[in-house]
């Protein structure tokens, strides 16, 4: 291994190339490690029926194709520059090494790795760091108990994968909506007022909200002020006047919005020009009621669209759903029960509300899909439901929302408090980046719900556990 000995040695753990297969070019000028360990927990992933297949089959191409540039097998060992992909080629980053941890005799300080991949990768990195004492050796990785193996076995540096998180604190995540401590109008001097279409719209200073962004939701006390933000442009922002009547007395297939969070998300929801919409919350709050009533009247009351799709991450048992009997969408159907029971809610004062239920599933095309089937697909004038979103990588959700075609809207739920995910944290789960990262884009909102209704249990159980 030859790399500058000035540079960082990195080494990396799987669950870092399955969370982004294109962290390679992350690194900069800085130097990364495979160890063999990696290579072959990517290979038993890889033809797997999992969400991650996808992922791990991804992150070797990307290391095929940067090791294939090598002259001869001992470079792969000492180190091949990586490259950037298409345009940007000529920016060359750090060297890749395959390291052969396979190789590595146990000795003092090792820790046993007979059938541990884990400490087979710290010892890798425990090797290079006494082999190489003036280079800093850093493991990366996003197991935290493997972060804390490492360390408590004398690595220096051991580091989670961060490139991907755009916020320092879950708090600064934006929560769609901006409360006024005071009536709006009155810290209006200037206002240029609209109509078109319809609708009412007023032009004010941007000064007056400094820090709002597209599609945010503007409120106050006064009982009578919401509106949401259009467009920013330099020193004026532009917002449509809703009414907080008319936002409480929205209805969608018998629902009404309990408070003002609700209605925004239905607001949001019913907008044609919102192309995703993305609701936070915690458990009982409204997220999947909302979105399912909405989703009903555009399909069957509207005919906006022609069906809905329920996806979401599903446990690892439940990855491959091939053990269980039936189509793809019975085999869902243990996974989809929150959808079931929303639309009980919905029928419950029918007088048959089991035939309510089917007639609803069956008349708007109520379609649930595995995460596996979603790939490769372009869907068409479809309303997509993904719940549980918290459980899903940047990567996963890029590729679902990639998938939304012409005439389709996406909607993201989940509750960054309730994350199963053995490698996600609030901080980088898909459903925090997306949220940053659609922020300044007209075609998207996001609501934070608040509240819990499911229960006065429910409720206190949130508050005091």
């Amino acid at each position: 291994m030859s790399p500058s000995k000035a540079s960082k040695l990195y080494i990396l753990d799987t669950n870092v190339l399955l969370h982004d297969p294109k962290c390679l070019f992350e690194f900069k000028e800085q130097d990364v490690a495979i160890p063999m360990t990696v290579l072959e927990e990517l290979d038993d992933i890889k033809d797997r029926k999992q969400t991650v297949a996808a992922e791990a089959r991804h992150a070797i191409r990307v290391i095929d194709s940067i090791i294939s540039s090598a002259s001869n097998p001992s470079q792969i060992t000492k180190g091949v520059r990586i490259v950037l992909p298409g345009k940007d080629r000529a920016t060359k980053l750090g060297l890749l090494s395959i390291f052969p941890d396979h190789e590595l005799t146990a000795r003092a300080g090792f820790l046993p790795d007979e059938r541990n991949k884990d400490n087979r990768i710290i010892n890798c990195a425990l090797h290079l760091q006494s082999t190489f004492p003036h280079r800093q050796i850093v493991l990366v990785t996003k197991d935290i108990n493997m972060r804390l193996k490492a360390l408590g076995a004398g690595l220096e540096r051991v580091e989670d994968y961060r490139t991907d998180q755009l916020v320092s604190d879950i708090d600064l995540l934006p929560e769609g909506h901006h409360h006024l401590e005071k009536p709006f109008w009155e810290g209006v001097d200037k206002v240029d007022s609209f109509q078109k279409e319809g609708k009412t719209y007023h032009k004010v200073a941007h000064s007056l909200l400094p820090d709002t962004y597209p599609n945010e939701y503007i409120y106050d006390d006064s009982k009578d002020f919401v509106a949401r933000t259009v467009s920013v442009e330099g020193d004026s922002i532009t917002l449509m006047d809703l009414g907080y009547s008319h936002m409480m007395h929205q209805s969608c297939w018998g629902i009404s919005p309990i408070n003002i969070q609700q209605a925004f998300a239905m607001q949001a929801m019913l907008d044609p020009e919102i192309d995703l919409t993305i609701f936070l919350g915690s458990a009982g709050s409204g997220k999947t009621l909302i979105a399912l009533a909405c989703a009903l009247e555009m399909v069957i009351e509207q005919g906006r669209y022609n069906k809905i799709i329920v996806t979401r991450s599903t446990p690892p048992v439940a990855e491959d759903i091939g053990f269980l009997p039936g189509t793809e969408e019975e085999k869902m159907t243990p996974w989809m029960s929150s959808i079931n029971d929303n639309l009980e809610a919905m029928h419950e004062q029918d007088e048959r509300p089991q035939s309510s239920v089917k007639y609803a599933i069956e008349k708007a095309n109520i379609q649930f899909k595995s995460l596996n089937f979603i790939r490769g697909r372009s869907i068409q004038n479809a309303i997509v439901l993904i719940d549980e979103a918290q459980n899903l990588t940047p990567q996963q959700l890029k590729t679902i929302i990639t998938r939304c075609g012409k005439g389709t809207k996406m909607v993201c739920m989940g509750n960054l408090a309730q994350i199963d995910s053995n490698y996600l944290t609030p901080l980088t789960s898909g459903l925090t980046y997306i949220v940053e990262r659609f922020r300044e884009f007209e075609g998207s909102a996001s609501v934070h719900f608040q509240g819990v209704f499911r229960s006065r249990l429910a409720e206190f159980a949130e508050e005091n556990l």
